[in-house]
Formats: C-alpha cells, sequence, structure tokens
C-alpha cells in the first residue's frame, strides 16, 4: 500500500461514520447515547500530562459517588482502538470509567514519541487513579483496573505497587516484557535477544549523534504474500477503516511502531513476578482460545493468588476481542467488576 493510499484509508477511519459493521461484528468506533464524555487530562508522577476520555452514565444521579474504572489500550495503539469501545461499554453499567492514553502515544505528553516506557506506562494507570479519586463522583475506595493486550502487564505492573487498584482484569494480554525477550512461544534465541540489544544500542547512539528516529516494524503497512498470520490479524484492525486511526500530528505509517533504540527497556520489564501480591485483591483474565497470546494469560493466571480467574471466549483470536463485539463478553466484565467494586 503506498504511502498515500494507507494516510487516505487512516483519516477515513477517524472519521467514520458511527455502528460500523465492517469485520465479523467489529465496531471499534462505537458511540453510546446513554453515557456522556469529557476529556481530561491530569499530570502522572513525573509531571507528563496524560489524556483521558472520561465516560459518565447520563442516568447518574448528583450527590451519588460511583465505581470507577481505567481502561488501557493495547500497546502501541491510542485510546480510540479498543480502549474507548470497553469503557463505554462498563459506563453503560453505571460505571465512571476513563480510557486513557498512555504516555508517549496518542494526546498524552511525551517526546520521543513511541518511546517504550513500561515504568512510565505503569505511572499512568496510577495517575489515572489519583485523578478519579479526586472527582466528587467517584468513590475512591471502589475502583478497577482494566488493561487490553499491553496494558495488561501495565495494569499488572500498577496494581502490585498500587492497593487504590481494587480488581483487575486483562483482555488479549500480551506480557511485553516476555515478548521482546523471548518472543511468542519462545522462539527467540539468546543470540537473536543479543543482536538487538546491540542494534538498538547502535541506534541509540546513532540518534545522539543525529539520526534519524527508527521504529520497530509493528503493524506492517501492507501485505505480500509472504506476511505471517499474526502480521495479517493485526493488519486487519490497525491498517482498515475496522480500527485504523491516527491522532494529531502522527504519521499514520508509524502507528503501533515503538521506537527501536528504546525497545530493549521491555527486556527489564517483568509485570508477573510477585504478581500474588495482589492478592486478595481479585484478578480476572479473558482470552480467546484460539489467541496466538494465550500464553501470557496462562502464566499470569498460574501464577497470580486467589481469588482470580482465567476465562476462555470460544473460536476467539487475540484481536478479535479489540472490538468484536459480538464475541467480547461484557457481560463478565461487567459482573466481575459490580461483584469486586460492590460499595462495602
Amino acid at each position: 500500500m503506498k504511502k498515500a493510499v494507507l494516510a487516505a484509508a487512516l483519516m477515513a477511519a477517524s472519521t467514520l461514520a458511527m455502528g460500523q459493521d465492517l469485520s465479523h461484528g467489529a465496531d471499534n468506533f462505537y458511540r453510546s447515547e446513554r453515557v456522556s464524555l469529557e476529556r481530561v487530562s491530569f499530570p502522572n508522577q513525573y509531571q507528563m500530562k496524560v489524556v483521558g476520555n472520561l465516560y459518565l452514565p447520563k442516568n447518574r444521579k448528583p450527590g451519588v459517588k460511583y465505581p470507577a474504572i481505567v481502561v488501557g489500550h493495547p500497546m502501541g495503539a491510542v485510546k480510540e482502538q479498543s480502549s474507548n469501545l470497553y469503557a463505554q461499554k462498563l459506563a453503560e453499567q453505571g460505571f465512571v470509567t476513563v480510557a486513557i492514553d498512555l504516555s508517549y502515544w496518542g494526546e498524552s505528553q511525551g517526546a520521543p514519541r513511541h518511546l517504550v516506557a513500561p515504568e512510565i506506562y505503569t505511572d499512568d494507570f496510577s495517575a489515572a487513579v489519583d485523578y478519579l479519586s479526586a472527582q466528587s463522583f467517584v468513590d475512591a475506595d471502589r475502583i478497577g483496573g482494566l488493561g487490553i493486550c499491553g496494558s495488561g502487564s501495565f495494569v499488572i505492573s500498577a496494581a502490585k505497587i498500587d492497593p487504590r487498584i481494587q480488581a483487575v482484569a486483562t483482555v488479549s494480554m500480551y506480557d511485553m516484557g516476555a515478548a521482546a525477550r523471548n518472543g511468542l512461544n519462545r522462539s527467540q534465541s539468546l543470540a537473536q535477544r543479543k543482536a538487538m540489544i546491540a542494534a538498538a544500542t547502535q541506534q541509540r547512539f546513532a540518534e545522539f549523534t543525529g539520526a534519524d528516529a527508527q521504529y520497530v516494524p509493528g503493524t506492517v503497512n501492507e501485505l505480500t504474500a509472504d506476511t505471517p498470520q499474526i502480521q495479517r490479524e493485526f493488519f486487519d484492525f490497525y491498517r482498515t477503516p475496522r480500527g485504523a486511526y491516527a491522532a494529531a500530528g502522527e504519521q499514520p505509517e508509524h502507528t503501533t511502531q515503538p521506537l527501536f533504540s528504546s525497545l530493549v527497556k521491555f527486556l527489564n520489564f517483568y509485570p508477573f513476578n510477585d504478581i500474588e501480591t495482589i492478592s486478595p485483591r481479585p484478578m480476572l483474565f479473558i482470552s480467546g482460545d484460539q489467541a496466538h497470546s494465550r500464553e501470557f494469560s496462562e502464566d499470569a493466571y498460574q501464577r497470580a493468588g486467589e481469588p482470580k480467574e482465567l476465562y476462555w471466549v470460544k473460536d476467539a483470536g487475540h484481536v478479535d476481542l479489540y472490538d468484536r463485539a459480538g464475541l467480547i463478553p461484557f457481560n463478565k466484565l461487567t459482573g466481575f467488576f459490580q461483584k469486586n467494586l460492590a460499595a462495602k
């Protein structure tokens, strides 16, 4: 796909009419008539502005404090991709929700753009808890966290050191540390890891001395006969009107692509270490039973303390649970948060 054609496709995607059904029930750009939307921003502990979409049930009663949920987007995505959908669906059920852009992505601050910074991504969740806790309509003792794909590992990392996150759910989770170190199904050798480290370090110095930034391939911009199936799965979401979105100032062909020289920071990211310390706060891991990423939810579930649940969505792949509303178990998520964020 030529750059101009890709740019046109992304621009069209960002202005799509609501209620699209482009790919087996996909509804990424869902807009609910039952909730109100407010763009909000707040600082994280690094004094960087985090931007989010705050969703409030329209039937909200004055003077009542509501449970709230922070929703994080897939790694390399922005809040307009998957997390807005989840945030609205949960707000329809009576929760206050905020879908955030992680630092260095979307509308949130951070330079250079697309920097890999798992510690800061983790803090963004706690910053959102700070913001919600300060709102008069939120019960600060009833705040949960939901992470989709890579944000599943970031919300777990946050919950380990932030006991205000009272319940944790993940969907199609990626352990970004394990994925970077080992590849899927431990397909990357130590030699390959060391070669990546060397290349990223060389690129870091090149950028220090004035070279242009280089980005991890991320989602490919065109399909060929040799494109692997997993890349095709991501392409169908990120590079078609189904889910493509370019934030203001973004180069459409660079969306989803992390800064290569910073990728090595994921090698020091171990979100599942000490995951059992989150207990007795409950955890719910949701994955498609056909998902290429299912190993990460299985690993987290095995390590987590009680109470915990691993929920398989029949016949669903990894990206299916980004936006295919008929497959996403919203009732399961609603029940989990209603039970575990109930008034005490």
